[in-house]
């Protein structure tokens, strides 16, 4: 899954802008003309993994959408404003709003991702230096959160696909019969044991460069399965 933007900005042109310039840095971007609207998607289970915030927007400001998202959504998704608005009470409000960064406009495209890309980094880091993390080739599992990442990049995994994955690799470099991995994740000793093949499909070919030639979740022929960190 890709790293998810929200970008709230009511000029089309603006949007547009920002909006592609983020997806040619491998973001993808949901674009919103009014805070009301972007409230409504999130209320329906989309989540952003960072918000770029118009000040001046129709209806309800920037400043009451940043009050609300900080209020009711996860903390640390981080928030930068990109607004004309350049005062210093400006600025001084957006931040103590909890806004990560203020960007004033005109601004150089190419900035705004190198801006992105940072405040994402940081954030990756912080995550990994406040939980519980395993670490596999260029992934890392985050224990805490039930998150694999590929860098900065969120890799889907339904719960059974994140379980399945965590105990394998919490039980790294010797043979996991598909009865223990079963008992494990499913918590049943009695049960279709061929779930657990069908599974290690399915992350195979989320995580393997070659599902079928795998380096990480490897066949042990009478035994099980290894897994390589």
């Amino acid at each position: 899954m890709k790293t998810q933007i929200l970008v709230i900005e009511d000029v089309p042109e603006m949007s547009q802008l920002i909006c592609l310039y983020m997806s040619n840095a491998g973001y993808e971007t949901t674009a919103c003309e009014k805070a009301e609207e972007a409230i409504a998607k999130m209320q329906e289970g989309y989540i952003p993994d960072l918000v770029l915030l118009d000040l001046n927007l129709p209806g309800m400001s920037g400043f009451d959408f940043l009050k609300k998202f900080r209020s009711e959504y996860k903390p640390t998704i981080p928030v930068m404003i990109v607004s004309a608005r350049d005062a210093d009470d400006d600025i001084i409000e957006g931040l103590g709003l909890g806004a990560d960064e203020f960007v004033t406009k005109p601004f150089s495209p190419k900035v705004l991702v190198a801006k992105v890309q940072a405040r994402l980094a940081r954030l990756s880091a912080t995550e990994a230096s406040v939980e519980e993390t395993i670490k596999f080739g260029p992934y890392t599992l985050f224990c805490n959160s039930c998150v694999l990442k590929r860098g900065a990049e969120k890799i889907a995994l339904s719960t059974k696909e994140y379980e399945v994955l965590e105990y394998l690799a919490r039980n790294s470099e010797k043979p996991i019969t598909p009865e223990q991995i079963y008992n494990a994740v499913w918590k049943t000793q009695f049960g279709d044991m061929t779930a657990v093949g069908v599974y290690i499909q399915r992350l195979r070919k989320k995580i393997e460069d070659d599902p079928s030639m795998p380096k990480h979740i490897v066949t042990m022929f009478g035994m099980g399965y290894k897994f390589n960190a």
